[in-house]
């Protein structure tokens, strides 16, 4: 099959295996797959990772056991427990220290004609979803995981800093629930997009004060967790939502003598992600910046890279126009 692989450096191959099934999974053959700032960060050495890249897709089940599920469209949580261990026992196997994780950690992944997951980590997807948005699900449930971890009032003012990928998705989802919500970045017309939806946008962190009860990091850089100690207010909480391959040093006394409450916070419930973009109260389609096949996946995470592009799909087996 074709995929784009990472070995060192991300390549594209045309005669990569395809994947066989173990007991309980299913073979997917991918229709969209979304580029995000962890591959990017997956081409820099994070997690070490060896393997086809990807974990944000859209597919239709071409094999299974599980009568009822063949043919229909798909998309798929990604950490992958033991299922033997306390944590996995106890309902939290995304954190197994045994895990897989899609295209992150020991799994292949989305960028290829194929990809196996277990048929309990698949979710169908529903009429009036086009797989182009479906590629979405997944952030969008990382960002609704922030809503499960903390509770801030519908008063609290919160910041969301980052105008990249997540950043756009996370304060769209905070804005349902915090309508005292401000984005900081650092593109116009990215805080362009959210900024139409009646969102509050401002450009750099410079003479903000530290008026913020909540921040959010989206920034994916090492500097972003600096910054977002230089916006929370004492007894406040700063969320760091990205993961990057290097962090800049911060001074982790300010974190003791303000008592910030720190949160990480990752993988999410795709239940309200499911939800959120049937019902249109997610817009994701403004953040599609291009659409290359997946031929051209290797010039698809460069052009990710580049100022001012928010969101890279590549089209695997989708439709056309």
């Amino acid at each position: 099959m074709r995929a784009i692989v990472f070995d060192g450096s991300p390549g594209f191959r045309a005669d990569y295996p395809v994947p066989s099934i173990k007991p309980g999974e299913a073979l997917v053959r991918v229709s969209y797959a979304g580029l995000c700032s962890t591959d990017l960060e997956i081409t820099r050495g994070y997690m070490g990772f060896k393997g086809v890249m990807g974990h944000e897709f859209s597919g239709v089940v071409q094999e299974c056991a599980q009568a009822g599920l063949q043919g229909k469209r798909v998309t798929g949580e990604i950490n992958i427990g033991c299922g033997e261990c306390g944590y996995c026992h106890a309902g939290t196997g995304n954190h197994c220290p045994e895990r897989s994780v899609l295209g992150i950690l020991k799994k292949d992944g989305a960028f290829a004609d194929y990809l196996t997951l277990p048929v309990k980590n698949l979710h169908l997807i529903p009429e009036g979803v086009s797989d182009e948005e479906a590629v979405f699900i997944e952030p969008v449930a990382a960002a609704f995981e922030i809503l499960e971890q903390v509770e801030v009032s519908w008063e609290d003012k919160v910041c969301v800093l980052g105008d990249g990928r997540l950043g756009l998705i996370v304060s769209q989802v905070l804005f349902l629930a915090y309508p005292d919500l401000t984005v900081v970045g650092r593109h116009e017309e990215k805080l362009s997009i959210v900024k139409k939806m009646g969102i509050k946008t401002a450009l750099g962190v410079k003479d903000m004060g530290r008026e913020f009860d909540m921040v959010v990091d989206c920034t994916g850089s090492g500097e972003g967790f600096a910054d977002a100690l230089g916006l929370v207010r004492p007894e406040g909480c700063v969320v760091l939502k990205t993961t990057v391959s290097k962090r800049g040093g911060v001074d982790l006394n300010r974190i003791v003598i303000d008592e910030i409450t720190v949160i990480g916070s990752r993988c999410g419930p795709f239940g309200p992600a499911i939800k959120a973009l049937a019902e249109k109260s997610i817009d994701v389609s403004p953040l599609i910046s291009k659409i290359f096949p997946l031929e051209e996946g290797v010039e698809a995470l460069d052009y990710a890279s580049g100022n001012g592009v928010v969101k890279v799909l590549l089209n695997v087996n989708g439709s056309v126009g």
